[in-house]
């Protein structure tokens, strides 16, 4: 029997979190390096050098500097995202004439995605903003564009209500949508693609194709959704991180000065351990997901 709708959001959200936690652990070294190079390009040589020079500078929690926002904002973030991916699914039935337990095609699903990551995008940004400016804390010091401050998840927290109170936690929201919405389309739409191919080539359903498959599909679906959004979510990073230093200019205007003054190749600074990180972080995320939703389910299963 399927579970009442509330138990169904719940475990969603539960599974989603589990997801998130596996995600962040799997890949932060390689995130710190990706918002370094995106918010001073012109510092590093390359992403072995950001993460060689990291460890010099500030050793190996330098590299994880941000866990905790980031832990926040990936709990968060996935725990909304899969609950609501399960609701406008539901959503997608309803208009498309469907029953309930129908299901749904691999585009329609890729929908579902992208309409999800709206109202994930509202628990991201926050902790998003805090992450990032926690990760590129050494370099701002160091080209004196900030005093001297503690790097600490509440220093931070304390300093953006003081300064620009709670809606400064939502600088880069815009972004962050135009981020989300397109990328979760490739996301979910790769994924369950990529599901659907181990399916019919092991002639088996999509939720028994085991563990290897569903990682390699998870890192590929997150490898297309970086590829498509980089150069926004590039975008993102340089108005969350230096906004320490005062108001910032929006979206289109920063994405356009960017091109402008550094060159296109600098809106895709950070792309290589981005590119590494995605299969064994975004195989995590949706391995903790299915393994733990699965097993949820089971509970109500005759």
């Amino acid at each position: 029997m399927a579970p009442h709708p509330v138990v169904q959001a719940v475990i969603d959200l539960s599974a989603g979190a589990i997801g998130g936690a596996a995600c962040v652990f799997s890949g932060q070294p390689l995130d710190t390096a990706k918002v370094k190079m995106q918010t001073f390009p012109t510092l590093y040589r390359g992403f072995v050098h950001c993460v060689v020079s990291t460890y010099k500078q500030v050793g190996v929690r330098g590299l994880y500097q941000g866990t905790t926002p980031a832990l926040m904002a990936n709990v968060a973030e996935n725990s909304v995202l899969f609950m609501s991916y399960g609701f406008c699914q539901q959503v997608i039935r309803f208009a498309a004439g469907l029953h309930k337990e129908a299901a749904l095609s691999d585009m329609q699903k890729a929908c579902a995605g992208s309409v999800a990551s709206i109202f994930s995008s509202l628990v991201l940004c926050p902790t998003e903003l805090v992450k990032c400016r926690l990760q590129a804390m050494y370099e701002m010091e160091l080209s004196g564009r900030i005093a001297k401050s503690h790097n600490t998840v509440w220093s931070v927290v304390s300093s953006i209500m003081r300064n620009e109170g709670a809606l400064g936690f939502f600088q880069g929201l815009t972004t962050t949508i135009a981020r989300e919405v397109p990328g979760y389309f490739c996301f979910f739409g790769a994924y369950e693609l990529c599901r659907t191919g181990f399916a019919d080539y092991m002639k088996c359903d999509k939720d028994d194709i085991g563990v290897a498959p569903v990682v390699f599909s998870g890192g590929f679906g997150g490898a297309c959704l970086w590829l498509v959004v980089y150069p926004m979510d590039c975008v993102k990073s340089r108005i969350q991180v230096m906004s320490m230093t005062g108001k910032q200019a929006g979206f289109f205007k920063t994405f356009v000065t960017i091109a402008r003054s550094e060159g296109v190749r600098a809106l895709y600074s950070g792309l290589t351990p981005t590119m590494v990180r995605t299969f064994p972080a975004n195989g995590a995320l949706f391995l903790g997901y299915e393994a733990s939703r699965k097993l949820m389910m089971k509970q109500f299963d005759n």
